[in-house]
């Protein structure tokens, strides 16, 4: 059995390395902490898989130690749901509590009633259930839809302990939980090479002298952003967009599937309008992941308040 043990933490640390990967392709962006919460998830992978297998310890020490992977498992999803500036970082710690909470009864039969599995409240079994059925569906209608419905089920096997339904036991050498792992590590990876939007060619003329290829990079870059943040807060900001469209009278939009147009095509995106968009993703990435997804840059976004549009330039 020292081959499973040996395939369980080599599989913790691909998935730990394609976090990291992960980590490098949302640079400057909100969405690098929950890059990191899955590279400590991807070693409690490996640590746990390392020793959940026979021989093992008792069954109390196999639960607490599953317990603890459950519930570093459930950071990232909620990592990306807290992932807008300036709140971004406090998030962290929230999410840091929210761990700690899960973990909680494990710490103290460990320390309090050694020998004895975790006694897991049923609310808490039900926020696990939750956190899980969210990271889903945050991702669900974008083109991650399939790794993230295999992480999802994945993360579901491996928690079943501690769902609503679960007995709370956990066996060493359990064929389910070779599977949970298995569809973990699938899912991670193909979410970190996957490409976070269809390629798109050089966007390097100025918006005002090129409404095509503007209009272009716009939509590139919000696709980009939508397979990045998810659902959560992709509909946030097309909805903050479309009131301060409606507003000022401009035709375009922010929709699911891409930006759209009026009747006069890209032309119908004003450099305002442009500006608007630019500074409202700004609360999630920087110019620099702009560029890098096809949108240039040129010129400051500048302070924006939603009471009363963007501020003219300097």
């Amino acid at each position: 059995m020292e081959s499973s043990g040996s395939i369980g933490l080599a599989a913790g640390f691909v998935v730990a390395a394609a976090a990291a990967v992960g980590a490098y392709r949302v640079r400057g962006s909100t969405a690098v902490p929950a890059a990191w919460w899955g590279i400590a998830a991807g070693l409690a992978l490996a640590a746990e898989r390392f020793s959940a297998n026979p021989p093992a310890d008792d069954a109390a020490t196999l639960a607490c130690r599953r317990l603890c992977l459950v519930a570093l498992g459930l950071c990232p999803g909620m990592s990306l749901l807290g992932a807008k500036r300036p709140q971004h970082g406090v998030w962290q710690a929230i999410v840091a509590s929210l761990a700690v909470v899960i973990l909680l009864p494990a710490a103290t039969a460990a320390l309090v009633r050694p020998g004895s599995p975790p006694d897991v409240h049923l609310l808490s079994r039900f926020l696990v259930a939750a956190i899980i059925a969210v990271g889903w569906l945050n991702h669900a209608a974008t083109r991650r839809a399939a790794p993230a419905a295999a992480l999802a089920l994945g993360q579901a096997l491996l928690a079943r302990p501690f769902l609503p339904w679960g007995s709370g036991a956990v066996a060493a050498g359990d064929p389910v939980d070779a599977l949970g792992t298995g569809l973990v590590v699938v899912a991670v990876v193909a979410a970190a090479v996957w490409p976070a939007a269809p390629r798109t060619g050089p966007h390097g003329s100025r918006p005002e002298g090129d409404p095509s290829a503007a209009w272009r990079g716009t939509e590139a870059a919000w696709i980009a952003f939508r397979e990045t943040f998810g659902a959560a807060w992709t509909l946030r900001v097309a909805e903050r967009f479309d009131t301060v469209a409606r507003e000022q009278g401009w035709p375009c939009r922010l929709a699911w599937a891409g930006c759209e147009a009026g009747a006069g095509g890209p032309a119908d995106w004003p450099r305002d309008a442009r500006r608007t968009f630019i500074a409202l993703l700004r609360r999630f990435v920087t110019p620099a992941w702009l560029e890098r997804h096809g949108l240039p840059v040129r010129y400051p976004a500048g302070p924006f308040r939603m009471d009363r549009g963007p501020e003219p330039l300097p």
